[in-house]
Order: structure tokens, then sequence, then C-alpha cells
């Protein structure tokens, strides 16, 4: 399991966490054997990338480090453009930006964060070539993009992992991405594995969201939806009871069990939220429970969309050709 840091720079809320108390849950999530952090560019965009450098400063080398390009975000201030914006020399650039703000001499996994429908896939994978023999990325893998830019994307270069949205409330994956990934040996890494919290219980039927939170706007969370979806909750809420565990957990470890190549990176800004999480590893499914919890998630039907259309529609893009 992971940690995803994109909210540590600003929640969800819309409020602005301690940095010094970031900086401690990065550090005890080491401490509690976690080795794989998230972040990204657009995420601050740059603070994110910053408080996680500082963070994990002490043992850099003995972590995993992910981030992301690909958004149009000004190389000096952050400020973020329109659209999207993969092309090579801009990509290489931002790299740069990356380490310094990462503190760092080489990243260990760089996503492309949603594919750029003006460039192709190849072009993409020849700058991360020359980056990785610069020996500044180790490995590189996308994000949300069309099944044929995956295919595309791994013959060119070949790809590390995929970062998608997945959980127990969005099984979207499912359907093509995860056995394109099974097929190609390409590892998956869910995010959002808790349903922006919407697994761990934290919502229910009289929730409302602050302005700027993008669950007010997200179609699966309104007002007339929002009750009828609870039926997930509630099932996963018997299973904890039954488990002796909590719904956190329950969701996080049936993502692990749909495939030994599944790692989620649950994102928190609570040491209490990151210890729960991390306790997942500790609960497990037989083969009679997978299938008994499996048999009745596919009786629950999802009401809504899981993005806004603005947000949803860089998703699931193909890649020009070259």
């Amino acid at each position: 399991m992971g940690l995803g840091v994109q909210n540590m720079s600003r929640t969800y809320q819309t409020t602005i966490p301690s940095r010094s108390e970031m900086h401690r849950i990065i550090r005890t999530a080491f401490d509690r054997g976690l080795t794989f952090y998230d972040a990204a560019e657009a995420y601050g965009p740059h603070e994110v990338e910053r408080i996680l450098g500082e963070g994990v400063a002490p043992f850099r080398n003995e972590i995993v480090i992910a981030t992301k390009f690909g958004w149009n975000i000004d190389l000096e201030t952050g400020a973020r453009g329109p659209g999207l914006n993969s092309r090579p020399d801009h990509v290489k650039r931002v790299v740069e930006g990356m380490l310094k703000r990462l503190r760092t001499d080489r990243i260990d996994l760089l996503y492309q964060h949603r594919v750029d429908p003006q460039v192709p896939i190849e072009d993409v994978a020849g700058a991360i070539q020359d980056l990785m023999t610069q020996g500044k990325v180790l490995h590189w893998g996308l994000s949300e993009m069309g099944p044929q830019t995956l295919r595309r994307a791994h013959a060119a270069l070949p790809v590390t992992a995929v970062q998608n949205e997945y959980s127990m409330l969005w099984r979207g994956p499912e359907q093509d991405i995860l056995p394109l990934c099974e097929e190609l040996g390409i590892g998956f890494v869910p995010w959002s594995p808790l349903g922006v919290g919407f697994l761990t219980g934290a919502i229910d039927e009289n929730t409302r969201f602050a302005a700027g939170d993008i669950r007010g706007i997200e179609t699966r969370f309104s007002p007339e939806n929002l009750p009828r979806n609870l039926s997930l909750v509630r099932l996963i809420e018997t299973w904890a009871e039954r488990k002796h565990t909590t719904p956190a957990r329950i969701a996080l470890a049936w993502l692990m069990a749909q495939k030994p190549w599944i790692v989620p990176i649950p994102g928190t800004t609570q040491m209490a939220h990151m210890l729960d999480n991390i306790g997942a590893a500790d609960v497990g499914f037989d083969d009679g429970e997978l299938q008994e919890l499996n048999a009745a998630l596919a009786k629950v039907t999802i009401q809504g969309e899981r993005l806004p259309p603005a947000v949803l529609a860089f998703s699931g893009v193909e890649a020009p050709v070259k």
C-alpha cells in the first residue's frame, strides 16, 4: 500500500493543513513500513511535491516516489493554464522542477497524468526514454488513458504502472484496463480507493459539501443519489463488524485481494486515518468470503457519475496517431 499526498497542501474542504503535521504523517507512515508515496505537479500546483520532498528527506533512498506531469502548468509560478501539455520539451523541463521540489536526483515512477490529445504517446515515451537514459526517471506509467494508448505506450517503452480511479464505489477498470494490465504485465495503482471518503462511512444522506469541494459537483453525491448509494456503505459496515475491523480497511483489503499487483494509495491529512488505512494489510478474505462479498457488491448499483463532466472528459482519451 502507498500514501497519496494530494490534499496535503489543501484538503477537499479547502482548508490548509499544518505543514509540520503533514511531515509527521509522512514520516510515521515510513516508520510503520510504508515506502510508496504518490504526488503530482498539479497538486498545489507544485506545493505538494515540496511538502513530500521535505517530509521524506531523512529516508529518501529507502522509498519510492511517484509523481505526475501532463497538465498545462507554468513551470515557475505553478499557475494553471487551460488544458494539457505533454510536449516532449515541456515534459523534460517539468521533470527538472520536480527534482528540485522533491529534493532528489531521480523520480522512481513518473506518470502522464492525463493523455494529451495533441501529442502522440510515442513522442511522450521518447521524452521519458531520454530522461531514463540520464538517470532522472526510473520507471513510467499512465493515468486514466484510453486502452489503445496504453498498448502503444507499452510497445514504445515498457510501462510499469497504471493509475486509475478504482474502488468498491467505481469499478470501471474491471471492464478493459485491469485485463489489459494483466495481459501486458503492468501494475495497477487505484487512486481514490476509499471513494473520496465515502467508503469509510464519513458521508451520510445529510452531508453537504463546502464550496470548492469537488465532491459537491459529483452527481453520485447529489442529494438525490446519495441516499440510494449508501446501501454500499451499509454493506461495507456489515463486513467490518464481521471481520472486527473498520470500513476503510475492508474497502482497501478488498482492492488488494483482487490482484497481487494492485497497490492502492489512500490519501489523508489525518494521522488516525493513515494508521487505520495501513492496518488494511492485516485484513484478509478467504476464497469463500471474497466470492460472497463480490456477489453482494454485484447487486449494488451506484447512481450518478464519478466526476463532473468537465473533468471526466479527460479520462479514456486516446493519443493521436504518430
